[in-house]
């Protein structure tokens, strides 16, 4: 299903929701199951896996992947430059989301990171390094919790 309020230009499975004001280029994979809420923007060289959701307010830029059954929260923030400049030389960093990890809402990742399999991310946090699988980290900046 893809919503008619959304401007969709790369091929979606016929298993996967598009809901309204949603943005996809036409390089863009988007796998099978998939559930990407309204008003999100989703760039070229974005590759997304089979049964993940993205909720609302959430933009993948360039050299983001995100593997199979991931949970996106709403308003998560990815990034992709380290140093953004208006207009000068741009250097892009990739980010990895492995299988079945969680991004609270309203978290923020650095670009160039990975986060592990299975791994949770609080709400509200700030990632700036890798996260390994199976653990649960948060805060600002997001720090190791505990083992999941």
């Amino acid at each position: 299903m893809i919503h008619p309020l959304s401007d969709v230009q790369a091929e979606i499975p016929e298993s996967t929701r598009i809901w309204q004001f949603v943005v996809i280029l036409k390089n863009a994979v988007i796998g099978k199951n998939c559930n990407i809420c309204s008003h999100c923007f989703i760039e070229n060289n974005v590759k997304i896996g089979d049964n993940v959701t993205v909720k609302c307010g959430v933009s993948l830029w360039d050299g983001i992947t995100i593997e199979d059954n991931v949970q996106i929260g709403p308003d998560v923030t990815f990034t992709n430059d380290k140093y953004p400049r208006a207009k000068q030389s741009f250097v892009l960093q990739r980010t990895t989301i492995k299988n079945g990890a969680s991004i609270g809402a309203a978290s923020v990742l650095l670009g160039g990171i990975t986060i592990g399999t299975n791994a949770m991310i609080g709400a509200g946090s700030l990632v700036t390094k890798n996260v390994p699988d199976n653990e649960l980290w948060y805060g600002r900046p997001a720090k190791f919790v505990k083992k999941i």
